[in-house]
C-alpha cells in the first residue's frame, strides 16, 4: 500500500493513510459518531462500521435542511467535545458531515473516510466543508481540516463505473493544471473498473492537492483557485440542473473543455488545446456537451455567484498550456457566452 501523505496547514497537520477496508475500524477513535449516506452505510456496516446517522444518497442532500436534520440527530446522541465525527462516503458526505463537525459545539474532531474516487483524490483533502444554497454551490461552509483522512482503496472495487469515470475528471484536472508528466501517465492508463485504480495514482493526486493547499490554504493568493479549473462552468451547470442528471465529475468535464475553449478565445492558449483536453476526457467516457448549455442566461447568472468572482465580474481558472493554470478575473460576458453556444 502507498506511503501516507502528511498535510500541514495553519490549522494543524494531519495524515492521509491508504489502507484496506479491514484496517479502517482500528484507525478510528472509540468515541465517535459515524455519518454516511444510506447507500454507503449498508456497505460500511459489512465492515464493522455501522453508521449512527444516515441521510438520502445524492447531491440533493447537500443542503441546509439536511444539515439541520443531521445536527438534530447528532444532538440526540449527546456527544461530548471529544467525540469524533467520522464521515464515510463520497464528497457529499464529507462536505456535509464536515460542516456539522465544524459548527456543532463550535467544532468537534473530524475524520474523513472517502469511498469514491472523486472524494479520495479531491474533496476529502484540503479542509473545505459546507453545503449548497439555492444561490449556488458550496456557499455556506468553512475551512475545517480533518484530524485524519483514511482511504480504503479497495472500496473502489464496488463503485459503479460511471462514478469511477466521474472521479477521473478530477484526476485529469491535476494533470491539466500541474503536470505534463502526469498526463503522459494517464494516457497509458487503462481502467476497466474501480478495482483497476492504482493506489499510487490516488496518492499522487493527494500529493498534488497537498502542494497547493499548504501554500494557499484560505485561497488568498489565487493559487488554490487553480484547483477550480472547469468548476466555474461546471458548478453553474449543476445549479441549473438542480444537482440532478449529471454527476459532479461529468459537469466538471464539460466545464474543463468549455473553459479551455475560453482560454483559446481570450488568446491565452494556442488553438487546438481544447481539442487535446476534450479528446482525453472523451476517451475517459466523460461528456463535453449537455443540453443545459443552452440555458445561457441562467448559467451566466450562476457564474456571477461563483466564489472566485470579484463583485459581479466573471472569473475563471484557465490553462494556457497543458500542465499550467492561472486565475483570470474580469472575463467579458460575451466571450463566455460564445463558448457556451
Amino acid at each position: 500500500m502507498s506511503q501516507p501523505v502528511c498535510v500541514a496547514t495553519e490549522l494543524g497537520s494531519y495524515t492521509v493513510d491508504f489502507v484496506d477496508w479491514k484496517s479502517v475500524a482500528a484507525l478510528l477513535p472509540e468515541d465517535r459518531v459515524i455519518v454516511s449516506d444510506e447507500t454507503v452505510g449498508v456497505i460500511a456496516k459489512t465492515h464493522g462500521l455501522s453508521p449512527d446517522i444516515t441521510f438520502p444518497t445524492g447531491e440533493e442532500s447537500k443542503n441546509v435542511d439536511q444539515y439541520l436534520r443531521v445536527v438534530a440527530s447528532l444532538a440526540e446522541l449527546r456527544p461530548s467535545r471529544r467525540t469524533t465525527i467520522v464521515a464515510i462516503g463520497g464528497g457529499v458526505t464529507g462536505d456535509l458531515a464536515g460542516f456539522v463537525a465544524a459548527t456543532y459545539m463550535r467544532g468537534l474532531p473530524f475524520v474523513q473516510v472517502p469511498t469514491t474516487l472523486l472524494a479520495m483524490v479531491d474533496s476529502s483533502v484540503g479542509g473545505k466543508v459546507g453545503v449548497d444554497l439555492s444561490a449556488g454551490k458550496n456557499l455556506l461552509g468553512a475551512f475545517y481540516s480533518p484530524q485524519q483522512v483514511v482511504i480504503p482503496i479497495d472500496a473502489l472495487a464496488t463503485v459503479p463505473n460511471r462514478q469511477i469515470s466521474a472521479g477521473m475528471a478530477e484526476v485529469w484536472k491535476y494533470g491539466f493544471i500541474m503536470s505534463r508528466d502526469f498526463i503522459t501517465q494517464l494516457d497509458s492508463l487503462r481502467l476497466q473498473s474501480g478495482a483497476d485504480v492504482p493506489a499510487e495514482l490516488v496518492r499522487r493526486c493527494v500529493d498534488f492537492k497537498r502542494e497547493v493547499v499548504e501554500r494557499d490554504y484560505r485561497e488568498t493568493s489565487g493559487l488554490r483557485a487553480t484547483l477550480n479549473f472547469g468548476h466555474t462552468i461546471g458548478h453553474a451547470i449543476e445549479k441549473v440542473l438542480n444537482y440532478r442528471d449529471l454527476l459532479h465529475g461529468e459537469a466538471i468535464s464539460i466545464g474543463m473543455y468549455r473553459e479551455t475553449l475560453l482560454a483559446e478565445r481570450l488568446g491565452l492558449a494556442a488553438s487546438g488545446l481544447a481539442n487535446e483536453v476534450g479528446e482525453r476526457l472523451s476517451r475517459q467516457g466523460l461528456p463535453l456537451n449537455h443540453p443545459s448549455l443552452g440555458e445561457i442566461d441562467s448559467l451566466i447568472d450562476a457564474m456571477r455567484g461563483d466564489k472566485k468572482s470579484v463583485g459581479r465580474k466573471l472569473a475563471f481558472s484557465l490553462i494556457p498550456e497543458l500542465g499550467a493554470c492561472r486565475l483570470v478575473t474580469d472575463v467579458d460576458e460575451g466571450d463566455v457566452r460564445s463558448v457556451l453556444q
